[in-house]
């Protein structure tokens, strides 16, 4: 339990912040899901799918609700799918 005014501040700013983050992580995984499945059946807003799920994740990762590293490893494997694809 938080002591200090101040403690308690950061108590308040540290549980609006985690839903946010938890809310955008959920998001952005919901919208991965997607661009993965499109993909996989090579619908034809595949490309769409992807370039949104690329913004979303760029946009969580400047928020920091996910490591930029991740996000850059997100969508270089999710791109990396969508040329296999667009191959075959």
């Amino acid at each position: 339990m938080a002591n200090h005014k101040s403690a308690e501040k950061r108590n308040r700013q540290r549980t609006v912040i985690t839903a946010r983050g938890r809310a955008v992580r959920s998001h952005v995984r919901s919208v991965l899901a997607q661009a993965r499945v499109a993909v996989d059946e090579g619908a034809e807003d595949a490309a769409k799918l992807v370039h949104r799920a690329c913004s979303l994740l760029d946009r969580a990762g400047s928020r920091n609700a996910i490591p930029r590293k991740r996000v850059a490893r997100l969508k270089s494997r999710l791109s990396a799918k969508l040329h296999r694809a667009k191959k075959a």
